[in-house]
């Protein structure tokens, strides 16, 4: 067996190895960091990054366990701890209003690693995706919808040359498509919630200054022919999967270029 321990690059690497040696050996996930702990390491999703974009290369390979502790989680930098409870938020917006007002409530105190409140958090949001990943494994349906801000959030990953962490892309993809959704009707009310929520988690929300890889949104895994399936959220809680063309996300970063 292979054991992964760090965050989520040594997580993704070792459970491809695992994946692909001998045509697949069993592989243990002992996470290090927040963003690992509540999103890398559960799901069974292994990939690693080409030149081209995040996660071009990759299997299906379910961990044998996952193992979290609180004394790993404290030996990351603030900075990787934020990012990686945005993750969390993530799955807060998409399926529990109520779990996402409690994560804004203790933002501060969750930044400080409080462990019992912490641990806790981080199991609610890993049960959450564990009923998504049991109901579809393989990402053929709506566990597309854990997706949700990684459409444009990976364009601005590449576009920022990796120079963010994921859950800051995450968080600056998050706030541009519910604002894409806002403007076309698909949503209310959303995009500032979140970005309240997110600041108070000391995530960036201000996207539109940053460099986004147009070319990066074409190689998107949700891809449908000319379009992609977007996780929308109408209001907290609440998520679906809408085909969105790829020209009307065009033309979204395009009005946003002109203002």
């Amino acid at each position: 067996a292979v054991v992964a321990l760090g965050g989520g690059v040594v997580g993704d690497v070792a459970g491809f190895v695992a994946a692909t040696f001998m045509r697949g050996i069993a592989f243990v996930q002992v996470p290090t960091t927040t963003l690992a702990a509540v999103d890398a390491s559960v799901g069974g999703k292994t990939a690693v990054n080409t030149p081209r974009g995040k996660n071009l290369v990759g299997a299906f390979h379910a961990p044998r366990a996952v193992l979290i502790a609180a004394e790993h989680l404290k030996s990351q930098p603030r900075r990787e701890h934020a990012a990686g409870l945005v993750e969390a938020l993530k799955m807060a917006a998409t399926f529990d209003e109520p779990f996402f007002n409690r994560l804004e409530c203790d933002a501060h105190r969750l930044l400080d690693l409080e462990p019992a409140l912490l641990l806790g958090a981080l199991a609610h949001a890993v049960g959450l995706k564990a009923q998504v990943v049991a109901r579809d494994e393989r990402e053929l349906g709506d566990r597309a919808i854990l997706n949700y801000g990684h459409t444009i959030g990976h364009a601005i990953e590449t576009g920022e040359q990796y120079r963010l962490l994921h859950g800051e892309a995450v968080a600056l993809g998050m706030v541009a498509e519910a604002e894409l959704a806002e403007r076309h009707g698909w949503s209310s009310g959303v995009s500032q919630r979140l970005k309240t929520a997110l600041e108070k988690l000391d995530a960036r929300v201000a996207w539109r200054s940053l460099r986004i890889d147009r070319a990066a949104l074409g190689l998107d895994k949700k891809r449908v022919g000319g379009a992609v399936k977007l996780p929308v959220v109408p209001r907290l809680g609440r998520s679906e999967l809408r085909e969105v063309p790829f020209d009307v996300i065009e033309e979204f970063l395009k009005m946003e270029d002109v203002r």
